[in-house]
């Protein structure tokens, strides 16, 4: 069947939290995927109690780590870390293709309480992403520095300069009240800009840092259709990304519906953790035998928490003694 023959249908008012549901507005020559999630992003933030302004910087980059991770193939995986000066020093996730996510981060809780409401809590550091697509691909990583922009803008910053595609990412978590109980929400949209034509891609160079001053610099127009397809993005607000009650087929619809949209095959997405017994077992057997011996806690066993998920295991000492 070809796209010209393919069948409209109405627009899907049923709502898939844990989805991502890839999209093109042909018209515009954009491609695009949005995420929203639910139950996922709450169990990663619930098990760890975080303080409401650090939740929702988790959830952020949850949500930002599946939206690159989700166009990976089946065995792929994609890592977003960050390391800075701020009150948040640390954040990781991981996205498994093709569905599973975990995170955590580390932050400190004296700086936290001192710490205006909406402050910035990346501070100064760098992001990371670190792409794995199976052993016959090259691991890819791409670094951008992190100099007190939030991560929407630090993600802006890294398809500038390390996929020279246009892209614009827009992301947002809040709260959700369902009867007596509060559970985290999370979304994000994705755009991409991909004519035929490799020319209608260019875009003004960043600002090199020895240029003369008062040297001209060559002015480069955006293309029409991506401004157009920027701006309509640009109407969306921070409560449709998350309204639970909000499909995202008719979310797309309300940006997109003048130039029409397509949507294509939804991909669920899950919380998990990749440790287990075997794992943790493998990870003590690389520790020196008076490493293990320091570890050995007061009722004579090796404990050890899982970072992501919380998990407590216990190992017996002897077990390794042998090997």
């Amino acid at each position: 069947m070809s796209e010209a023959d393919t069948p409209l249908r109405p627009v899907s008012d049923q709502v898939h939290d844990d989805m991502v549901l890839p999209f093109a507005v042909e018209p515009l020559d954009v491609r695009g995927r949005i995420v929203r999630l639910g139950p996922a992003v709450d169990e990663i933030l619930t098990r760890h109690a975080y303080p409401p302004a650090v939740a929702r910087l988790v959830g952020e980059a949850a949500a930002l780590t599946v939206l690159l991770g989700a166009a990976l193939k089946s065995e792929g995986r994609l890592q977003l870390q960050t390391r800075s000066d701020g009150v948040v020093d640390m954040i990781v996730v991981d996205f498994d293709a093709p569905d599973r996510v975990r995170a955590f981060a580390r932050f400190d809780e004296a700086r936290l309480a001192e710490t205006a409401p909406g402050a910035e809590l990346l501070g100064r550091g760098h992001l990371a992403l670190t792409i794995e697509q199976g052993s016959d691909v090259a691991r890819y990583q791409g670094v951008v520095a992190l100099d007190g922009q939030g991560l929407e803008e630090a993600a802006h910053q890294y398809f500038r300069q390390s996929e020279q595609i246009p892209t614009f990412v827009r992301l947002a978590v809040a709260e959700s009240l369902t009867g007596a109980a509060t559970n985290w929400r999370a979304g994000g949209l994705m755009l991409q800009f991909l004519p035929a034509s490799v020319e209608r891609q260019r875009r003004a160079d960043l600002a090199p840092g020895d240029i003369p001053e008062g040297a001209s610099v060559p002015e480069i127009l955006e293309d029409d259709a991506w401004a157009e397809a920027k701006a309509l993005a640009g109407t969306l607000e921070d409560h449709e990304l998350v309204d639970p009650n909000l499909s995202s087929e008719r979310l797309l619809y309300r940006l997109f519906h003048e130039r029409g949209v397509r949507v294509f095959a939804p991909q669920p997405i899950r919380a998990a953790c990749r440790c287990s017994n075997e794992r943790i077992a493998a990870m003590l057997r690389n520790f020196t035998q008076q490493e293990r011996d320091d570890m050995v806690g007061d009722n004579g066993k090796i404990g050890v928490t899982c970072e992501f998920c919380s998990t407590y295991r216990e190992f017996d000492p002897d077990d390794f003694k042998a090997e």
